[in-house]
């Protein structure tokens, strides 16, 4: 949010019933909004005067400050609101009526409304009764030419970030995976969204599309678009699911990307071919494989998990084994690095619980504009993502230094040097 929001907040210390990362998630979202749509709302009131002149000639209705700042109590907690107001030059009673009324101390229904103003409150008419709901009936007044000004707002934001220069940048990892929502009764929607690791590890929101379901010519597109936005170095390493269309369109853009199948994902097909009374046996025999301390006893336990289960269940076993380079690659990297790089949790962390909703509320929002509330929740969701353990290795990763079992290989050389300063220690 930028600093000349109209409405300004500040929250006090996070209480513990709202301390997951979904409440802060939908705070920080409604927050935002509702700042967007004060600002909307008296861009557009100001619009309406602005032929009218006082004596002197100058505009007779302008911005005039903020009205004393006041706590509003909130199913999310309290939060300090500051509101514009204007003057008028004419004082013939000109006011700017904000949508938080001047009386306002509670808001109503905050848990069930937060859900609403991401997934339904782009659209123009549900926007004003999600807001209704929050801060009173007073908030139905809020027109749809304010609305549409505010997602003219959102949509702008979203353009400008798409056509951002990525010369200077440089991913180290990548993880990729498209998000499917219902956006009508009969028709979902794949976004595909792309995030990496950058070289001071930092994560980013490097690329989001709307896709045709995941296939590679989607994939392949979303890439381009990034190269031509200046990226000009290959990833490390990508990770991602089972999607055929991604991995064909990896290397036809970034050739010397390494792979990584994503755990989570894998596990979950591989049980969902087995009995559900074997799937906790199951579950933890393949947990060994992952979390071995070497890539010999992944191997070891990779194969026995073959024996165990190939007679009986064909079906599993090959859906484990063909994808094995894969599954074992992040072995070459280093070892702080392998829980983030064993599978696609930064983005399904981010994307759970609102695929969860939108899977139950059926035309949330449209195919227009999807697009732009997928980029306000990673948006938002950004500025809380945590660097990644181990950051000052990664510039070894860069330089192509080797590792093995997550442990930097040296040199003879290097080796040797190591020695003589042990023996004059």
């Amino acid at each position: 949010m930028t600093q000349d929001n109209l409405v300004q907040f500040k929250t006090p210390e996070t209480s513990e019933s709202f301390n997951d990362a979904l409440s802060e998630l939908l705070r920080q979202g409604a927050r935002q909004i509702i700042a967007q749509a004060v600002e909307a709302e008296l861009n557009e009131f100001l619009s309406q005067y602005q032929g009218f002149r006082d004596e002197s000639g100058r505009r007779a209705v302008v911005r005039n400050g903020y009205l004393p700042a006041r706590t509003i109590t909130t199913g999310v907690g309290e939060v300090e609101v500051q509101v514009p107001k204007v003057r008028d030059r004419t004082k013939s009673g000109i006011k700017f009526n904000s949508l938080l009324p001047p009386y306002l101390k509670r808001s109503r229904s905050v848990e069930e409304v937060l859900p609403w103003l991401y997934l339904k409150g782009v659209s123009t008419g549900d926007f004003s009764e999600a807001l209704a709901a929050l801060l009173g009936p007073e908030a139905k007044g809020l027109s749809s030419a304010t609305i549409s000004r505010l997602k003219a707002k959102w949509r702008s934001e979203h353009q400008t970030w798409q056509g951002r220069s990525l010369t200077r940048k440089r991913y180290v990892y990548l993880w990729a995976d498209g998000i499917y929502f219902n956006i009508r009764s009969d028709e979902r929607q794949c976004i595909l969204v792309m995030i990496g690791v950058t070289d001071t590890g930092h994560k980013e929101l490097i690329g989001m599309s709307a896709g045709y379901r995941e296939s590679e010519l989607s994939w392949k597109t979303l890439m381009l678009q990034i190269k031509d936005q200046g990226l000009q170095y290959d990833q490390q390493l990508a990770v991602g699911d089972g999607a055929l269309g991604f991995w064909k369109a990896l290397p036809k853009v970034w050739p010397t990307t390494k792979k990584q199948r994503c755990w989570v994902h894998k596990t979950a097909n591989v049980l969902n071919k087995l009995p559900k009374k074997l799937q906790p046996q199951a579950k933890s025999a393949l947990w060994e494989i992952y979390r071995a301390e070497t890539k010999t006893d992944a191997n070891a336990a990779f194969n026995r998990f073959l024996k165990t289960y190939r007679a009986k269940y064909p079906e599993a076993t090959k859906c484990l084994e063909k994808d094995r380079d894969g599954l074992l690659a992040f072995y070459d990297f280093p070892a702080e690095h392998w829980q983030h790089i064993r599978s696609t949790n930064p983005i399904e962390s981010t994307f759970a619980t609102v695929r969860l909703r939108t899977d139950k509320t059926r035309g949330a929002v449209s195919k227009e504009t999807i697009i732009q509330l997928v980029f306000k929740l990673v948006e938002s969701a950004q500025k809380r993502w945590h660097r990644i353990r181990g950051f000052k290795h990664l510039g070894d990763v860069i330089e192509g230094v080797q590792f093995r079992d997550g442990l930097k290989l040296v040199s003879d050389i290097e080796a040797i040097a190591q020695k003589d300063q042990q023996k004059v220690a």
